[in-house]
């Protein structure tokens, strides 16, 4: 049994929280590139916080397939593979559906309100003004929405680690790809269809986007 003056209190969970958000991001985005080393130290330092709440998120990066340790070495971002590319589309094409359709049957007017100031943001400004960063960050935003929608924990934390994967690829080709900007501009009829609670079309929105993408990185290869 845990003792009590040991157990990590309310604030160390927030903050471990907190550097497993910052750390993630860093990864998936490969502002972390593949490859590169670890070092906790530095983590600890740039995000304000202890190496407690690093170590923490870490654990959980590793779990997520973004970092590996290796003995005696230390602690690496893992690379992106190209061959994993087929595996994680494998999962996406059955589960990306079913998020969609379960989002549109489940979401709350909390989470309709979410998806719709998303759907204004990517037309606010229009996908094809913003830079890859701020695409890359959007579509992030919407699929977590998304699978938030869907309130099932098990559905959205799977859904959230591959699409996770999948993005790191998407970063790593982004320089060859050819219409990016429309990529992400399929995002506004598949959140207006999961609003207007239209399981079927939001299932077959997703699928579609998910084809799309897995083709649009092979032909940039």
């Amino acid at each position: 049994m845990q003792n009590v003056a040991t157990a990590p209190s309310g604030e160390e969970v927030s903050l471990a929280e907190r550097a497993y958000r910052a750390i993630r991001d860093r990864l998936v985005m490969l502002e972390i590139r593949p490859g590169a080393p670890i070092n906790e130290d530095q983590l600890a330092q740039s995000l304000g916080v202890g190496r407690t709440p690093v170590r923490e998120a870490l654990k959980r990066l590793q779990y997520e397939r973004l970092i590996t340790t290796y003995p005696r070495r230390g602690t690496f971002a893992t690379d992106v593979n190209i061959t994993d590319l087929a595996h994680i589309s494998e999962v996406r094409l059955e589960l990306e559906p079913l998020a969609a359709a379960q989002a549109a049957r489940r979401a709350t007017a909390a989470d309709r309100a979410v998806l719709t100031a998303l759907r204004v943001e990517l037309e606010s400004e229009g996908p094809r003004q913003r830079d890859a960063a701020e695409l890359m960050h959007l579509d992030l935003q919407v699929h977590r929405a998304i699978y938030a929608a869907t309130h099932n924990p098990y559905l959205e934390d799977t859904l959230v680690r591959h699409d996770n994967l999948a993005t790191r690829i998407w970063c790593l080709f982004v320089d060859r790809l050819s219409d990016m900007a429309g990529h992400v501009e399929e995002h506004g009829p598949l959140v207006e269809a999961i609003v207007a609670g239209e399981p079927d079309k939001a299932a077959q929105l997703a699928r579609s986007h998910v084809e799309g993408f897995e083709k649009a990185i092979r032909e940039a290869i």
